[in-house]
């Protein structure tokens, strides 16, 4: 994991803890105000709500304790690994898109973090710079070529 995805964590776990579980605390405690909880859909609501929330607190705490955080800044090299920003291009589309390899607990592909345990991940580990990898997809497979390989900021 990096460093930032652990900071992305850690973020998450205290907002749940300082922010989402008072809330919930109090929300349980309204709706037991109301009288009868056998058909009380804002209790169950509420309930439901702190079940997720501290199943979550839980896990979080979990990978947060277990965690092992690599510095892509200290790698190094012409192929492709753990911490690696890679800039690729669809050969189809010759559209460019770059993504960082990161662990799974921190992936967020909205913002170019990319799981490396995914299949495009998978394909592009220990890979140089020109290589071309294919990777399967529900439309068929789909072609990328590594245009730049990076470690670091």
């Amino acid at each position: 994991m990096t460093a930032q995805g652990l900071q992305r964590l850690e973020e998450e776990l205290r907002r749940l803890k300082d922010k989402e579980r008072p809330e919930i605390i109090r929300a349980i405690a309204e709706a037991r105000s109301h009288g009868d909880l056998s058909e009380n859909a804002e209790y169950d609501a509420a309930r439901d709500r702190q079940s997720f929330t501290e199943g979550r607190i839980l896990e979080l705490e979990q990978i947060i304790s277990s965690a092992q955080v690599i510095d892509p800044s200290t790698l190094s090299g012409n192929t492709v690994k753990f911490g690696a920003k890679i800039l690729l291009v669809d050969e189809e589309t010759d559209k460019e898109i770059t993504y960082q390899i990161v662990g799974v607990h921190e992936a967020d592909i909205k913002l170019g973090l990319l799981s490396i345990s995914s299949p495009l991940a998978k394909a592009l580990i220990g890979k140089e710079k020109g290589s071309t990898v294919s990777v399967p997809a529900p439309g068929g497979d789909r072609s990328y070529e590594i245009l730049d390989i990076t470690y670091g900021a």
